[in-house]
């Protein structure tokens, strides 16, 4: 087996692979962590990490025991064709995301939202190409920024169940300028590229995933691990 961990702005997830099939997955809060749960990560005589943070080499000292350590790098062999105009500052979890949702729709034209820490938009065509996207603030960010970029706005928690439209004090207010922005702006995206591509399969992934799906008019597919899966390709591919 082999293990394909993601290390995201907030969490670090890790998954054991036998081929294509997930076997186990499990969410840390640091790399720190991870490594303190030899259980898991001695299962896999190999390791594939993909990080959208810059802690790049303190991630390698710590994971350095690992036999057949490789990082994701933007320059290596991918199985779609990445036509983005600056393939080095994409994020690993942005193609990766795109690669595990074509490998599950092939042939079609593929758009994946991906709601974690940002808002992110991958499209890939028919054909295998990925064309890029988009990025916004994520649900968190929203709350956060309302609050620090303010002098007398609170930071609000996320209210899963909040629905309302008109909110009544500032803490509704609030909880629905970023809920129902978030919600709109997402269904709008998708509307706008269907305008472009009436075939269109879309795929929701992240940490705000759920949520969002169940909010949206649009029909989507919901993959909670579709950056695993993705990195878990591009490792494939590459043996």
């Amino acid at each position: 087996m082999h293990l394909v961990i993601d290390i995201g702005n907030t969490l670090v997830k890790a998954a054991l692979f036998k081929e294509s099939k997930m076997k186990e997955v499990k969410v840390y809060n640091s790399v720190n962590e991870l490594t303190n749960d030899p259980a898991f990560y001695r299962q896999a005589h190999r390791c594939f990490v993909g990080s959208v943070t810059d802690d790049i080499h303190y991630t390698a000292d710590i994971l350095s025991d690992f036999k057949g350590l490789d990082f994701f790098s933007p320059g290596r062999p991918m199985p779609i064709k990445n036509l983005y105009k600056t393939p080095e500052t994409l994020g690993s979890d942005r193609i990766a995301a795109a690669i595990g949702a074509y490998s599950l729709y092939p042939q079609n034209n593929v758009l994946v939202v991906d709601a974690g820490t940002c808002l992110k938009f991958n499209f890939t065509n028919k054909n295998a190409e990925y064309l890029g996207g988009a990025i916004s603030p994520g649900l968190q960010m929203r709350f956060k920024a309302l609050q620090h970029f303010t002098d007398k706005l609170p930071l609000i928690n996320f209210d899963n169940n909040f629905n309302k439209l008109i909110g009544q004090t500032t803490e509704e207010s609030i909880l629905s300028g970023v809920i129902n922005g978030i919600v709109q702006e997402t269904d709008g995206i998708i509307n706008e590229y269907k305008k472009l591509y009436p075939d269109l399969t879309i795929v929701i992934t992240g940490g705000d995933a759920d949520f969002l799906a169940k909010h949206l008019k649009n029909s989507i597919f919901a993959h909670p691990h579709l950056v695993l899966t993705g990195l878990n390709e591009i490792l494939k591919y590459n043996s």
